[in-house]
């Protein structure tokens, strides 16, 4: 092997696990760059991944993985930029234990992240939640335990990734009803839950009679659901309930959506935009500010308090020289 593969090997094993105590999602996502990148440059080079040089991998060949990306696999541009930013971090690692190839390195890591457009979030209205939790079949097991996981990841704006990992001992349904949940940046929060919420979940976990470490929603088999068994039931009802509110047929419906959707009913509640990043664990209340843009009823609300113009305008007519001379004595 050439130098590459240790040094690739120590940038997971030591600087990833060991230095950064990286999370499971962040080393997925920098293996699979990884494993994309020297594919690509096995193809580009003729040259087996065990074989390549760090000289192979230059900005050159870098940036035309990058637009390999965007062409060719059709990822979107923050793709795009996640896979850089991969790329960037184990550069930075490589920067001191390769100085001779300081250039290279330093040609690399001038590669910038590519602008986009920025749309507006998507979100549910009322009717259209209504719609989405009467899609599930409740007389089937699949179907309540689908009403229950929808109702919870609406009212509490759970990530998916936190939704799947939710064990019945982090459900306190008694006084002061809430989730404890360690979310991104493992961060650790409480949410509160509706007595609508409390309800579902005291019966949902009645027929289940669990252990305490069981997941909260559970597959046909016993275990955690997987990212896309949500993603599917998700799309499934919300098609389902696209017949009964058919505004839902020109939204794209995912989990994201759902907790763009409890972000929306909070803001529409008058709750404060600091207390809303704290329910949803944002890193920065600047990350919520982007629920104000979406939602026009605040728009339409502050237009409303100011005073309206005159309905008819007209050109300003100087009075008549002799009013003029008496209104100016």
């Amino acid at each position: 092997m050439t130098a590459l593969a240790p040094l690739l090997e120590a940038f997971f094993t030591d600087r990833l696990y060991k230095q950064q105590l990286a999370s499971p999602n962040t080393v997925s996502a920098y293996r699979d760059t990884f494993r994309l990148l020297l594919s690509f440059a096995q193809q580009r080079l003729a040259k087996q991944p065990s074989s390549l040089l760090l000289a192979d991998l230059d900005a050159r060949l870098v940036g035309a993985f990058l637009n390999h990306l965007e062409s060719d696999r059709k990822n979107c541009t923050r793709t795009r930029n996640a896979r850089l930013a991969a790329i960037r971090s184990f550069f930075h690692y490589i920067a001191v234990k390769e100085p001779g190839h300081i250039a290279l390195i330093q040609r690399v890591l001038a590669i910038p992240q590519k602008r986009f457009n920025r749309n507006l979030v998507n979100f549910l209205i009322r009717a259209e939640i209504d719609a989405l939790l009467a899609a599930p079949d409740r007389t089937t097991w699949i179907g309540r335990r689908d009403h229950a996981l929808l109702l919870v990841a609406i009212q509490t704006g759970l990530r998916v990734s936190e939704l799947i990992r939710l064990s019945v001992d982090q459900l306190i349904l008694q006084t002061g009803p809430h989730i404890r949940c360690r979310g991104k940046g493992r961060k650790e929060r409480c949410t509160p839950l509706t007595a609508q919420t409390v309800a579902t979940l005291r019966t949902w976990l009645r027929e289940q009679k669990g252990n305490l470490t069981d997941s909260v929603f559970p597959s046909r088999r016993g275990g955690a659901l997987s990212r896309d068994a949500v993603e599917r039931l998700v799309t499934k009802y919300a098609n389902k309930a696209a017949q009964s509110c058919p505004s839902l047929k020109s939204k794209r419906v995912s989990p994201h959506v759902l907790r763009h959707t409890t972000a929306v009913q909070l803001l529409q509640a008058g709750v404060d935009c600091s207390v809303i990043a704290l329910w949803l664990g944002h890193e920065s209340v600047e990350t919520t500010q982007m629920y104000l843009h979406a939602d026009l009823s605040i728009k339409e609300k502050a237009i409303a308090r100011t005073n309206p113009l005159p309905d008819q305008y007209r050109r300003y007519q100087p009075d008549d020289r002799l009013l003029a001379f008496l209104n100016g004595l």
